[in-house]
């Protein structure tokens, strides 16, 4: 292919608003890094899907296992996405496993326990916008005072409003909600 016709193709792209940003991340994609998130990105499909996998097993009844496969199934998640982010979860201490025969995951902890901010910065990083912002993954911006920069002091409090609600939750909670409690808060909003 030559060097013009790759020019066409991706002029034809762009006018058509394609972009490669588009595109879900390859599975096994090493995390982005904070400054390369998207706007569009504040909660990654790992993020989701781990969330709901967690949610599906803290509804899973105590000493038992639930099979990586049933939590794909019912959850409609890529299983071997799944593993991978089972395997995160494992590590950080969220989800224990059993090998072989009768095995499979739970959770290690009790869902009051879990909570939901932890899990996101575990799975897709800080809760900040922008990486002057963050408390975890601090990074100073290249351009600008930060003592005067208006953009990172309203990022902050966007930060502090994020945390606020998501370090309030746990996964006990999560568990118990009905299918109409975010409706019913973005109406009072």
């Amino acid at each position: 292919m030559s060097i013009e016709t790759i020019e066409i193709m991706s002029n034809a792209r762009i006018q058509a608003g394609f972009s490669f940003l588009d595109l879900p991340p390859h599975e096994n994609a090493p995390p982005r890094r904070m400054r390369d998130r998207e706007p569009s990105d504040m909660l990654t499909r790992k993020g989701k899907y781990g969330l709901k996998a967690l949610v599906h097993l803290a509804r899973v009844p105590p000493g038992e296992l639930a099979l990586v496969g049933d939590i794909a199934a019912a959850n409609n998640i890529p299983k071997k996405f799944l593993d991978a982010i089972l395997g995160e979860l494992r590590n950080a201490g969220f989800v224990s496993s059993r090998k072989g025969k009768g095995g499979g995951y739970r959770l290690a902890q009790a869902p009051e326990i879990i909570r939901i901010g932890d899990v996101i910065r575990t799975l897709d990083g800080p809760l900040a916008p922008i990486a002057c912002a963050s408390r975890t993954r601090y990074e100073r911006c290249d351009d600008c005072d930060e003592e005067t920069c208006r953009v990172r002091h309203v990022m902050l409090e966007v930060r502090e409003a994020i945390a606020g609600v998501l370090d309030k939750r746990n996964l006990a909670e999560m568990r118990d909600m009905t299918g109409t409690e975010g409706l019913v808060l973005l109406e009072q909003a």
